[in-house]
């Protein structure tokens, strides 16, 4: 059965009671939350085999954040937009007619929020006529780009927000085991497709102040080319040529069950990967009426 994904980014990571109220807002849709104070960041994962339930829970996700936004959101070592600041529409079975519904989708609810919250807002992905990559639009935005929908300049309050259909990714944050965030910008430089690293890899490095250590962080787009285990395994590699290591694994958000089972038994224990954070699994989990494993 075709499934509809959705995985809002919001600017929020640092009150756990603002966080739970955005989620309640979901509603049946929601499969996982996964919230980060360093980034000051919160993934939603929405999911159902009827688009109009996703498209709706991910309206109402949009009016709590607008209720709920201070200007904190501005705040955080992520690039971002908005509080609102990234929505992107998911084909999980990635057939072209399901690839196109969730264009469709992401058309629909860019113009909604415009309209309805006078949210600028930026297509990308297979959204965007000309396909442009979510980096690119991060860097071209109110500068050398005018928002596809809604007003010319950022909402004084939310900001603008990217909204995009792509294929399924994986996100993963990679810890050192140190605080040295100039060498974490070095290796997400080697590591990225763009650096003349892996395919399919896109990654940035961070300062995580509340542990003093330094992260990369990877998003994984090419996941038949570049898995899980072989994306973090370089980054182990590149951190041990200049003495650091590789300390903690850290999954963002959910990934597909295939993308688990090329997973070793070693990686998994070190990644700390359970059957039941799979996309799969939570949805069955839903259908059956029962909570996932902790």
């Amino acid at each position: 059965m075709p499934v509809l994904e959705c995985v809002p980014n919001v600017s929020e990571g640092r009150r756990p009671d603002v966080v739970d109220r955005l989620a309640a807002a979901c509603g049946r849709p929601l499969l996982d939350v996964h919230t980060d104070p360093d980034h000051n960041r919160s993934v939603f994962t929405l999911a159902s085999a009827i688009d109009e339930e996703v498209e709706q829970s991910a309206e109402q996700l949009a009016e709590a954040v607008a209720q709920e936004a201070d200007p904190s959101w501005r705040d955080g070592v992520h690039p971002r937009l908005g509080v609102l600041d990234v929505v992107p529409f998911v084909a999980l079975s990635g057939t072209p007619e399901a690839r196109a519904s969730a264009v469709r989708n992401a058309l629909y609810f860019a113009g909604w929020l415009a309209d309805a919250l006078d949210v600028p807002t930026f297509l990308y992905g297979d959204a965007d006529p000309e396909e442009r990559p979510l980096p690119r639009l991060r860097r071209d935005a109110f500068v050398r780009r005018a928002p596809d929908y809604g007003p010319a300049e950022p909402h004084p309050r939310l900001g603008a927000t990217a909204v995009g259909a792509r294929p399924v990714l994986v996100a993963v944050n990679c810890e050192l085991d140190r605080h040295d965030v100039d060498l974490a910008r070095r290796i997400a430089h080697d590591v990225r497709e763009r650096g003349g690293g892996l395919r399919g890899v896109r990654a940035l490095g961070f300062e995580l102040a509340s542990r003093r250590r330094a992260q990369v962080s990877l998003n994984l787009t090419d996941l038949e080319t570049t898995g899980l285990e072989e994306a973090c395994a370089e980054v182990a590699v590149l951190a041990r040529a200049e003495g650091a290591d590789l300390d903690r694994i850290e999954l963002v958000g959910l990934l597909p069950r295939a993308v688990l089972d090329d997973c070793g038994p070693a990686f998994r224990r070190r990644a700390r990967l359970r059957d039941d954070q799979t996309i799969e699994a939570r949805l069955q989990s839903r259908t059956l009426g029962r909570k996932p494993d902790a």
